[in-house]
Formats: structure tokens, C-alpha cells, sequence
């Protein structure tokens, strides 16, 4: 049996899913990623990946938010990047707001990435949890992905 609360939250990450595909096609290169701020688990800010060169979902969404993210959970529906590309990493900026906890539906395969900044995160003591909504993020985000 699942519960109301397992529900509610896949339901959010669905919702950053969603949120995600308005970053196409202005996005690419980079893969459409969506992200959602919550506050007692309602939605108080929203972002997807600007323009290659501009802000990632994370960014977008904490620049929106407009308070401290110390009691907000985040809904990502990739991991964060760990590494300086065009942009710095999100991971620096989510270790410095500090969210309550942080919901990511996949690993990111890049080789730069993919689950360093789960372990950067962690290793900050944030709380992150990985898998949420999983199959669907997938599913999307499979032609935009590095599977190298």
C-alpha cells in the first residue's frame, strides 16, 4: 500500500517534470530539467534550464523563491551538477541555501557528474533522496542524456 504522503510527493516531482518540458527547445545541448521549491509541501517557486550558458532548474527556481530555504524541500528531476561548465555548479549554491531536503528523480550520467553531487550534498548534510517519480523522469530525459 502507498501512502497519502509517498503520493503527494511523486506527484510533486510529476509536476517538475512537467515544469521541464518548457525548457525545450531553447535548452539543448543541455538536458530540459525542472525543479520545484516546497514549504509544508506546497509549491512556493518553480524553475526548468534556461539558454545554454544561463541558469539551471535549481538556480531558477531558488532565485524565485524569495525565502530561506532552510525549512523547504526541493524537487529536482536531475542531480545536480557538480562541476563549473558554463555555469558554476548548482550543488555550491544548494550547499550554501541549505534546504531541508532535496528530492532528485535521477542521476545525471555525465561523466562529470553522475552521483557527485548526491556525495557533495551529502557530505554537506543535506538530505537528499534519489528515485522519486524515476521511470517517467527517464523515459523524458533519455534522448538528452550521456549514456557513455
Amino acid at each position: 500500500m502507498v501512502s497519502k504522503m509517498s503520493m503527494e510527493i511523486e506527484e510533486i516531482m510529476l509536476q517538475a517534470l512537467a515544469i521541464s518540458k518548457l525548457a525545450l527547445p531553447k535548452c539543448r545541448p543541455n538536458p530540459p530539467v525542472g525543479c520545484i521549491v516546497t514549504f509544508n509541501r506546497e509549491i512556493i517557486a518553480t524553475g526548468y534550464t534556461e539558454e545554454p550558458g544561463k541558469r539551471h532548474a535549481e538556480i531558477v527556481a531558488i532565485d524565485n523563491c524569495g525565502q530561506d530555504l532552510n525549512d523547504c524541500e526541493l524537487f529536482v528531476t536531475l542531480e545536480p551538477c557538480s562541476f563549473f561548465g558554463r555555469t558554476p555548479a548548482c550543488t555550491d549554491r544548494l550547499i550554501k541555501q541549505r534546504p531541508k531536503k532535496i528530492f532528485v528523480a535521477i542521476l545525471d550520467s555525465d561523466p562529470r557528474n553522475n552521483g557527485r553531487g548526491i556525495e557533495l550534498l551529502r557530505q554537506a548534510n543535506i538530505n537528499v533522496e534519489i528515485g522519486l517519480a524515476a521511470s517517467a523522469v527517464e523515459l523524458f530525459l533519455a534522448p538528452f542524456l550521456n549514456k557513455s
